[in-house]
């Protein structure tokens, strides 16, 4: 089987055209939630992925490329700071909204493993705008709010694939 972009060969005839099958999802307008069949689909290749695998990639979540764009360059100028701007954050205090270091594993690991770290807790309660570099200032709350919306829809998908009421795990 070759796959390229949006159309997909099969190498035995099946007649399979794939391009029409998205045609005709994306002309319901209705996404996973509101089509049934499609649904379910997603659940049961949910649950067999779960079951057989143990883990599974998402992908057309939902999450703007332009999102996920803006909060890599966030990263790449929070760490490419000079070390005086990046200081104000650097913690190992955990209850730190959003912190800095090098090595978290510095005093419980064997080795040293020499990485810088940045970590931010936004969910349940945001960081506030002051506790945030100004290089993530404006693109972290954006970003958290839509991997929570990823997270609970997904918390809703495992919730059925186990046979739960879908808010199960969400709550």
């Amino acid at each position: 089987m070759v796959v390229a972009g949006a159309t997909e060969v099969s190498d035995d005839n099946s007649g399979y055209d794939r391009v029409a099958e998205l045609r005709a999802f994306d002309d319901t307008k209705a996404g996973i939630d509101k089509d049934p069949l499609l649904h379910k689909e997603i659940v049961d290749k949910i649950r067999c992925a779960s079951e057989t695998c143990g883990f599974f990639q998402v992908v057309n979540h939902g999450i703007h490329v332009s999102v996920l764009e803006e909060m890599k360059d966030g990263v790449c100028k929070f760490f490419e700071q000079d070390i005086e701007a990046k200081k104000v954050f650097y913690s190992r205090d955990f209850s730190r909204r959003f912190r800095y270091n090098s090595n978290f594993d510095l005093y419980t690991s064997p080795v040293a493993n020499w990485r810088d770290t940045c970590v931010s807790v936004m969910a349940p309660d945001p960081a506030k705008p002051e506790e945030l570099p100004a290089a993530l200032r404006d693109i972290l709350p954006e970003y958290s709010k839509q991997v929570m919306r990823l997270g609970i829809f997904m918390c809703k998908l495992l919730s059925e694939a186990l046979g739960l009421n879908p808010r199960h795990l969400e709550e």
